[in-house]
């Protein structure tokens, strides 16, 4: 296959684009079930600025999409494993586990890198937990998100097949943004990331913050230190620590560049510059230590 005809394969890459009418028809039925049970599950002007966010996703991806879609067929091109590993379904549940993992520490890194949270903090601006707030995707973290995967066609997995997996993983996390439903059987919430799960990760609370980075499976939060469970005790408070009022889509994807670059202004020295960019959100040279590291541990 050349380059020519792996370009080609990307244009079947349309599972994200199918589902679409699916997760518009469920929002619709969620919408409708909160008026009719006066649930405050839903504002318009969020909703819309969800919406607003999907679009600039959609438009911004498309060209760090392209190129990693050559970067990997390049990569997939030199593996020694590439005559090896096909579309066998073994080989699916292979990449299973490599996409969900390598998703793992992509939005982990999106939390604890400053930088990346720049990209990634419009999808947590909401103070509401739905289906639209699943559609409120960040549209900065598209720049650096495939960099995570380049290690993955080096074991002779070919391009579409990873954006394949990549898509089955984004679909199954849009059934968690809801507060409709409670927590699963305990063998499901063991293995799998929940809507209980998910609530965590949206919280502002202390408690919760930047904990359950999963996918699919909260396995990988188990393994690597940043599982907390939702607590009956402390209800979920959705959104940031220092919420914004903007509903304005452009203003939501790009705010937190400005901060960036704000606090590396007045920053004297080169490394504390550097520092707020690469930093975990919340670290200052002048102020107080706001990490979510140490905000959890003011948590009795």
């Amino acid at each position: 296959m050349n380059i020519e005809q792996a370009l080609a394969e990307l244009s079947n890459d349309q599972l994200q684009f199918l589902a679409l009418p699916v997760f518009l028809g469920a929002i619709a039925i969620e919408f409708y079930w909160d008026k009719y049970k006066e649930l405050g599950l839903y504002k318009t002007k969020d909703f819309w600025t969800s919406i607003g966010m999907l679009l600039i996703t959609g438009v911004v991806e498309f060209l760090p999409k392209v190129l990693a879609f050559i970067a990997f067929y390049f990569l997939h091109e030199i593996s020694p494993l590439r005559d090896v590993i096909g579309r066998q379904w073994w080989a699916w549940v292979f990449l299973f586990f490599m996409d969900d993992l390598s998703y793992y520490w992509f939005h982990r890194m999106n939390h604890e890198v400053r930088l990346f949270w720049a990209g990634h903090v419009s999808h947590h601006s909401s103070q509401f937990m739905n289906f639209g707030t699943a559609l409120r995707q960040g549209a900065g973290e598209r720049v650096h998100k495939y960099f995570f995967w380049l290690w993955i066609p080096l074991l002779g997995f070919d391009p579409l097949m990873m954006f394949v997996m990549i898509s089955i993983n984004l679909i199954f996390q849009f059934w968690v943004h809801t507060d409709l439903v409670d927590k699963l059987p305990r063998p499901i919430e063991f293995i799998f990331n929940t809507p209980s799960h998910h609530r965590v990760h949206h919280a502002s609370n202390h408690r919760y913050l930047d904990r359950n980075h999963a996918g699919v499976l909260i396995l990988w939060d188990r393994l690597f230190g940043t599982f907390a469970p939702e607590v009956d005790h402390e209800p979920v408070v959705y959104g940031l620590t220092s919420n914004i009022s903007s509903h304005n889509p452009f203003y939501v994807a790009t705010h937190e560049y400005g901060a960036i670059w704000q606090d590396v202004k007045r920053a004297s020295s080169w490394s504390d510059k550097i520092k707020y960019i690469f930093n975990a959100p919340g670290w200052s040279h002048d102020g107080p230590d706001l990490r979510a590291k140490y905000l959890r541990k003011q948590v009795v």
